[in-house]
């Protein structure tokens, strides 16, 4: 059971990485609440990284530790 939460929180993560490269898509009512949802992991993520990467490894660095959560297990 919360290795299939995991799996559902991964591609929640995944969609909304897909959909920040989308703008025309911002403004959907689905948009925001995956990217509400998100954004529970990656803002304290994004926090700790340095603001002048060149691009956003929040999502990245997340989807790694939600797949080592269920190995270390």
């Amino acid at each position: 059971m919360i290795r299939f939460i995991i799996n559902i929180y991964f591609f929640i993560i995944l969609a909304d990485t897909v959909f920040s490269y989308m703008p025309h898509y911002r403004n959907e009512s689905y948009v925001k609440l995956i990217n509400q949802f998100a954004n529970y992991t990656l803002k304290p993520v994004r926090k700790i990284l340095p603001a002048d990467l060149p691009f956003d490894f929040s999502p990245v660095i997340v989807m790694v530790a939600l797949q080592l959560v269920p190995v270390l297990w």
